[in-house]
């Protein structure tokens, strides 16, 4: 099926974003997974586990059922917590891979209708509608991918583009 017109934009900088991720964390040590540029910062392991968790409540809003056990660590304003307590990095890949798929399934399976519908409450939106939101939240996701190539990049493994 066909994603709708009004979400193609949103689903085609999520398909950009999985291939930059996936460049990202290409080579990285469980160290460097954990590494932060300052005691407030986010490391690539909370940054990646963010997205997974943003892409599951896309999913929701979509009508579609995805999760992990784990997401809850890294919901929006979460605290960072110790390295123990985290999955481990090819967890977070993997479900990165699988949460891209799903997420392309809800996207398709979504009706013009459903998306003209009024977003959810409390959620950005571009126009107030579902598919604002959905739009929104793919322009958050681009925000990450950007902090997260900026970490490689400060930790000397080397851009993603070129």
């Amino acid at each position: 099926m066909a994603i709708a017109e009004r979400i193609s934009t949103a689903a085609s900088s999520f398909e950009r974003n999985n291939s930059l991720l996936g460049k990202c964390f290409e080579g990285l040590s469980d160290e460097e997974w954990l590494r932060q540029p300052g005691e407030n910062s986010n490391h690539l392991l909370w940054i990646a586990g963010h997205i997974v968790w943003a892409r599951a409540g896309v999913m929701r809003m979509l009508g579609a059922e995805w999760t992990k056990p784990w997401l809850a660590q890294f919901a929006r304003s979460a605290k960072l917590l110790d390295a123990a307590q985290y999955p481990r990095p090819e967890e977070v890949t993997a479900a990165l891979t699988e949460s891209a798929g799903a997420l392309t399934a809800a996207m398709e399976a979504a009706s013009p209708e459903a998306l003209a519908a009024p977003g959810p409450e409390r959620v950005p939106s571009i126009d107030g509608t579902l598919g604002g939101t959905v739009f929104f939240l793919a322009y958050h996701e681009t925000s990450h991918v950007g902090q997260a190539v900026y970490l490689r990049s400060w930790l000397n493994k080397g851009g993603v583009m070129g």
